[in-house]
């Protein structure tokens, strides 16, 4: 790995903060192939398929055309696999300002993931998609000592150019050493076997559930303290990780085996470690290898956020049907759920109101382990049908553009770092 002008490898320092404030607001081109170049009922079906959703909105044309949207709906967190690089080619000044990682080295974890949808990905639709950096700040953490939070938005466009969506991650970079020492520590939680009545809960939940559909769910009808249906994801199998990808791709490294995986080590070594038998590969494999996760101090091999994001995205269009409309979910990742666990997705209504002329409800939600572990606190806001506002509008984005969305994440972190 190149670590030129990169300061110190593995450290926390006030240069690495200020190379990464100095890129605010860049476009950064997508290094990543996308998984689907196309919205297509295939591409929908494997990913709505990989995350357990059989919702016919997403996976029957024929149910879907008599539907308020004509056609297949591609679901909410599809936009993990879409989007065509919209970032222009940087000139020298610009790539030398973006070579390498100010916080090469450093552990990285996300912590956030937040979500806004403005508008519907169908089947033909093409995407667009923009990177950029919108936030750094310095902090402090008792987990990791001084810490970097970085913020990077992923900005979705369809192929005419409409605003689809806005993806704000938050990761939190610390020195692997402090990390390591505090999670050896705590002693790791690790899955225990089932019993079978365990295991009959969880089948007997998965046997329950329900799904709103064409049964329009009105804002006047929806009270504070109404409970969705839980849903349940479990036990996490390595084989559940690998249906993961069939739908979403391998969306970091590689994008392809053999020699498009040897082109891929080629330009960046680092990202492929040897295993015990001295081969190079992926980063990605402590996700499903066990030994590689207790290298770099875990208990195990555990899921991706990406996954409980998605899962909260499913309880949530499961309980508000296919005339509502998804605006809003914010999660945060606090624990890992590692391989042997079971997530139970639950939540309520916190609150009603009408804003700009939308009938809303926000969502309290959360994802916790069988243990009751809470993993992943999360938030929602629906646009729902009303008797009185009329049916759901899409809500209007920040701006017409992704350059104009950019400059709109930028003033509000600016506004969030001085307040």
């Amino acid at each position: 790995m190149d670590t030129t002008d990169q300061g110190e490898f593995g450290k926390l320092t006030d240069e690495a903060f200020e190379r990464s404030r100095r890129r605010l607001g860049i476009p950064q081109r997508n290094l990543r192939s996308t998984h689907n170049h196309e919205v297509t009922k295939d591409g929908i079906r494997h990913f709505a398929y990989s995350y357990g959703d059989d919702n016919p909105l997403y996976c029957d044309p024929e149910y879907a055309k008599n539907t308020r949207w004509g056609t297949l709906l591609a679901p909410p967190a599809f936009m993990y696999t879409v989007g065509e690089d919209a970032a222009p080619k940087p000139d020298p000044e610009t790539k030398a300002l973006l070579k390498g990682d100010p916080f090469a080295g450093l552990g990285s974890y996300q912590a956030v993931m937040e979500f806004e949808w403005f508008g519907p990905l169908m089947v033909g639709d093409t995407a667009w998609q923009l990177q950029a950096q919108v936030g750094v700040q310095d902090k402090p953490s008792r987990f990791g000592g001084r810490t970097a939070h970085v913020t990077r938005d992923f900005l979705y466009a369809n192929g005419n150019g409409e605003i689809h969506a806005i993806r704000r991650g938050t990761w939190i970079n610390a020195e692997r050493t402090k990390t390591k020492e505090n999670s050896k520590k705590a002693a790791p939680r690790l899955p225990e076997p089932y019993t079978p009545e365990q295991l009959a809960g969880i089948d007997a939940a998965y046997e329950a559930e329900t799904r709103r559909g064409a049964e329009i769910r009105y804002w006047e009808d929806t009270e504070i303290g109404d409970e969705i249906q839980p849903r349940v994801k479990g036990p996490l199998t390595t084989t559940d990780v690998i249906v993961w990808h069939i739908g979403w791709g391998m969306q970091l490294t590689p994008p392809g085996a053999f020699k498009i995986s040897y082109n891929v080590r080629k330009k960046i070594p680092g990202l492929y470690p040897p295993n015990k038998l001295n081969i190079p590969d992926t980063v990605q494999r402590l996700h499903w290898e066990p030994e590689r996760a207790r290298e770099l101090g875990l208990a195990t091999s555990y899921d991706y956020g990406a996954m409980r994001e998605t899962w909260l995205t499913h309880a949530v269009t499961d309980w508000m049907g296919d005339d509502a409309w998804l605006y809003k979910l914010r999660c945060e990742h606090r624990k890992f759920n590692y391989i042997g666990d079971t997530t139970w997705i639950t939540g309520k209504v916190t609150a009603k109101h009408v804003t700009d002329g939308h009938a809303m409800a926000d969502l309290e939600l959360q994802c916790a382990n069988q243990v009751g572990e809470v993993t992943t606190p999360a938030t929602a806001t629906v646009i729902l049908p009303s008797r009185e506002y009329g049916e759901v509008r899409l809500p209007d984005p920040p701006a017409e553009t992704l350059e104009g969305v950019v400059q709109s994440e930028l003033r509000r972190f600016s506004i969030e770092e001085t307040s």
